[in-house]
């Protein structure tokens, strides 16, 4: 009955591609969010410019930031950008090196497909060669003490090398090391290091070279009267979060007031409640206080004449960390506080030329704060994305009390024991694991390519080099020769390049399998108005 006659059985709006056709796509997708950032690579990578509708400007060789600024439609694409996302999420770096092995390998993909290899061949050599890459890994990964100061500076340095602040990256390198090391927690034989209690703060003016670390927190706030001290040394710090000022009822309420003795009365009580409150802070012994709403005018008078330093509206983050960097407790009222519950710290002192409350000298502090300073918004922002950077590799090494060297050294190693473990394969999955040593090239010839050396020259150099069993040569960015990247200090978190290594396999291998794309076209619908 249905002879010769069409059967539709998707949507009009479906687009759908098939077989060599989605695969292409794909292919094509990917290859084309590595080359937006393997320029950035490296040392010397270039910077890009990013600029939104709203004409909103960023200049980063950030990898991470870069693909979370750039708008794609594609769905392979967008599975790519996922990996740098979770690349930053996990690590905090090597963003760029696991969308660029992406593209490589999608690149050797297609050169299989093109040779009549099957998707789910391709899929099992990537898998067993990730799985071989994972074992070099491990065996080329350097333990260390995670509190050796000495490695983690060359860690920090290594994720801000080739940022436009290199020029403070010297001064930024003891900062970063220092936050860490000072709320890196050291139990059960393990280090743990929460990347929320380094907090970066960035403040416009002055210089990169102002840049300090404050082993205590910075609130962006002023004292509330012009009364009040503007600096406290010894300080006892006080923590309340409800306000210090008469409460509105529950319900509606009136008074009637029908003489001058009524109204005298009235305000005498108020006075004297106001009176209770600000002798409750002074009792307890604090000398400064932050409180998280509002203080009345009166309250301001009286912990002023009695020399307490007082912040009103400090946001809730910010009361959370103070009381992890004083060893203070957040009190619901002012009436519970104590000198128990009371935070010390050498000095808090509100500063002259910007608003902002330094509360610094914490004996053991659990949070520390890093203040930037910079001369334009741009400029802030890259020296923020470099910090974070250099905070959490070190916060990784630390954790892992273990890392591997840089410049190419660790690809080149991948590339010639997984061609030799191919070897032992045997059948069409080697063609696709030596496929998979292969793409471990694009990190060394990006290196070379970006600094302005011929490729092929130097992948043959440190293939020579790593033959004749030095596994540490790297390639030096800045003069072109072939050296010990362990000696020269180009060294990287064991963890980025492990999660780089999976996470760019896995997702290679999921958009390898793919063979038909069925896109919904969203269409507005015809008439009415929409919400």
């Amino acid at each position: 009955m249905l002879a010769g006659q069409q059967v539709i059985i998707l949507r009009q709006d479906v687009e759908r591609n098939r077989g060599q056709e989605a695969q292409r796509s794909n292919i094509v997708a990917a290859k084309a969010i590595a080359g937006a950032v393997r320029t950035t690579l490296g040392p010397r990578g270039m910077d890009k410019m990013l600029v939104s509708s709203t004409g909103d400007v960023v200049i980063t060789n950030d990898g991470a930031t870069i693909l979370q600024e750039i708008s794609v439609q594609h769905p392979g694409a967008k599975m790519v950008i996922e990996v740098a996302k979770a690349q930053d999420d996990e690590v905090g770096d090597g963003t760029t090196t696991a969308v660029v092995l992406v593209g490589a390998l999608m690149e050797q993909a297609e050169l299989m497909l093109a040779k009549k290899i099957h998707p789910t061949v391709i899929a099992q050599g990537y898998r067993l060669g990730m799985g071989k890459a994972l074992e070099i890994i491990k065996n080329l990964s350097i333990k260390v003490d995670p509190f050796d100061r000495k490695t983690l500076l060359k860690i920090a340095d290594t994720a801000m090398t080739g940022k436009s602040i290199e020029s403070v990256k010297g001064k930024l390198d003891g900062i970063v090391v220092d936050a860490v090391m000072a709320i890196a927690d050291k139990s059960s034989g393990k280090v743990l290091a929460d990347e929320d209690d380094v907090i970066i703060k960035k403040q416009k003016g002055a210089s990169m070279d102002d840049a300090e670390l404050i082993k205590g927190i910075v609130i962006d706030k002023k004292r509330v009267n012009e009364t009040m001290p503007k600096r406290i040394k010894s300080a006892k710090v006080a923590l309340v979060a409800s306000p210090l000022e008469i409460k509105k009822t529950q319900v509606k309420a009136k008074i009637k007031i029908t003489s001058s003795e009524q109204m005298d009365a009235f305000g005498l009580q108020e006075r004297e409640t106001l009176k209770k409150l600000s002798d409750a802070v002074i009792a307890s012994g604090a000398n400064v206080l932050l409180c998280q709403k509002g203080i009345a005018d009166p309250i301001q008078f009286y912990l002023g004449k009695a020399g307490v330093l007082a912040v009103e509206d400090v946001a809730e983050d910010d009361m959370k960390n103070a009381a992890k960097a004083l060893g203070a407790s957040v009190m619901n009222k002012a009436e519970d506080l104590t000198p128990g519950v009371l935070g010390s710290a050498e000095l808090v002192e509100e500063s002259d030329d910007i608003d902002i409350i330094r509360i610094e000298g914490c004996k053991n502090p659990k949070t520390t704060t890093i203040l930037l300073r910079g001369t334009s918004d741009y400029l802030l922002d890259e020296l923020e994305r470099a910090v974070v950077d250099g905070t959490r590799v070190v916060m990784d090494t630390m954790e892992d009390a273990s890392f591997l060297v840089g410049g190419g050294a660790v690809e080149t190693e991948l590339v010639l024991g997984i061609r030799d473990y191919a070897s032992t394969v045997g059948g069409r999955v080697q063609l696709a694991i030596e496929a998979y040593a292969a793409s471990f090239e694009v990190i060394p010839l990006t290196l070379a390519e970006n600094s302005g050396y011929n490729m092929i020259d130097k992948l043959v150099n440190l293939k020579n080099a790593h033959a004749k069993g030095q596994k540490n040569a790297g390639l030096n960015v800045y003069n072109g020769e072939i050296i010990d990247m362990l000696k020269e200090g180009v060294i990287e978190p064991s963890r980025s390049k492990r999660q780089s290594i999976q996470s760019s396999a896995e997702s290679a291998i999921m958009l390898i399998r793919v063979d038909d794309m069925m896109i919904t076209q969203n269409k507005a619908p015809q008439g009415g108005m929409n919400y």
